[in-house]
């Protein structure tokens, strides 16, 4: 007999495992562009708001709209949750709290460590595992490496399950199991962009005040602050840390003598006065409790408020 051919043998093809399935509740612009993320990570979507009509754009993707939060919650072994304030949040959930047990309810709701805390403990006694969050993003930035989460709360082992599901919304970083640790951190990286804000605005007035326009003088502005916090965040931390303020560089008596010149160009220039006021008081504060010869890290401390 001829010999037969020998078939080549066909590799076999590895079963992609499927995607986690996940519910987003709330779908303002950033609950809508987290709920656009997963579905393009693969994960079956399901979503809810209270105004229905915000679920079409994302079911035209692919999202399955649930009628109530119940149906909603009910759809996922992940939730989250993203709304204006977390009064709304515990408003939403408290009567879905029997649906919501034995589920994984992450928060990405901006708000204070102290009610992170208290969610945390409300959903541990209806048997729910609390994951807070703090997205380091605006909505645009979902999804690309320029964003990234932050997480916190006392069931680490629940957030290692869900990382990659979580990972298709941006890179993740855990903070620590006590829930308030993601809000402290998003806060205080908030208040740094919020003064940089005043700060950039200000700016800006003053430049204007005299007719010079913006684009000119922008690409000065910029430098000038990458320049300083490039200098000025890990100086102020080892300082802080090492409680070492003393500095050859600018003190503050030099900072409260300089000072006055500001407030007063405002003024002349016609721009309010009042949003940097304040800095002059912390700066004589400072002096007078014998805190001249020290570098603008010593303001940390004179801000306790004890």
């Amino acid at each position: 007999m001829p010999a037969q051919p020998v078939q080549p043998v066909q590799p076999v093809q590895p079963v992609q495992p499927a995607q986690s399935p996940v519910t987003v509740l709330g779908l303002g612009l950033m609950g809508t562009a987290l709920a656009s993320a997963l579905l393009k990570a693969g994960h079956p979507t399901t979503v809810w708001n209270r105004t229905a009509a915000k679920t079409g754009p994302l079911a035209a993707q692919g999202a399955t709209p649930a009628d109530t939060a119940a149906d909603a919650v009910a759809a996922s072994p992940l939730i989250i949750v993203c709304l204006t304030t977390n009064e709304a949040v515990r408003a939403l959930l408290a009567p879905e709290a029997e649906a919501l047990a034995g589920r994984t309810l992450v928060n990405l709701t901006n708000g204070t460590p102290a009610q992170a805390r208290e969610l945390a403990q409300w959903a541990a006694a209806h048997g729910i595992t609390y994951i807070d969050g703090g997205i380091m993003a605006v909505p645009q930035m979902i999804a690309t490496p320029a964003a990234y989460i932050l997480y916190s709360g006392s069931d680490e082992a629940a957030f290692e399950t869900h990382r990659p599901t979580l990972e298709a919304l941006a890179d993740t970083k855990w903070v620590g199991k006590d829930p308030g640790l993601a809000a402290l951190y998003d806060l205080s990286l908030l208040t740094g962009m919020y003064g940089m804000a005043l700060g950039v605005a200000q700016a800006f007035a003053l430049i204007g005040s005299e007719g010079i326009p913006a684009r000119e003088f922008a690409p000065l502005l910029r430098d000038w602050i990458v320049a300083m916090t490039d200098g000025i965040v890990p100086e102020t931390a080892e300082a802080i840390d090492t409680d070492q303020h003393l500095t050859d560089v600018s003190n503050l008596a030099m900072n409260r003598e300089a000072y006055p010149n500001f407030i007063q160009a405002y003024a002349e220039q016609g721009l309010r006065t009042d949003a940097f006021e304040p800095f002059q008081d912390l700066l004589d504060r400072a002096v007078e409790e014998g805190h001249g010869a020290d570098g603008l890290s010593r303001l940390v401390t004179l801000l306790k408020k004890s």
